[in-house]
């Protein structure tokens, strides 16, 4: 069984900085990539950043040069430090781990297959 906890969110004002981690335990491939979802109420759950097992990364555009993702695979844990937070960033952030490949359109995509209960980011105006 796989089990992410999450800690570091909170309230902020905007323009302000928090830091989130993620620790996964449990039995899963060390070949596999790590990441961070959001979710606003209502609304579908995004994927925010990702980190694959040997570093490649993703970001949603609009965290492109506010948020940055890291790893360390010896730990099994993952953070997201995000930086100039503005009230759109508010939600719930969700870490996420998924250690296997499915066939999309012409390529290999990861599915993300397990998931932290969330922790709530709230940015003030």
């Amino acid at each position: 069984q796989v089990q992410l906890a999450e800690s570091g969110g909170g309230l902020v004002q905007a323009g302000g900085s928090l830091r989130l981690s993620c620790a996964a335990s449990g039995s899963f491939s060390n070949i596999n990539v790590m990441g961070w979802y959001r979710q606003v109420t209502g609304a579908n759950r995004e994927l925010v950043a990702s980190i694959t097992y040997d570093a490649k990364t993703y970001y949603t555009d609009p965290v492109k040069g506010r948020f940055t993702i890291s790893r360390d695979n010896m730990k099994n844990t993952v953070d997201l430090q995000m930086t100039d937070l503005q009230p759109e960033d508010t939600a719930v952030y969700f870490c996420a781990l998924g250690d296997k490949l499915r066939i999309a359109g012409s390529g290999l995509t990861w599915e993300f297959g397990y998931w932290g209960p969330g922790t709530q980011v709230t940015v003030s105006s």
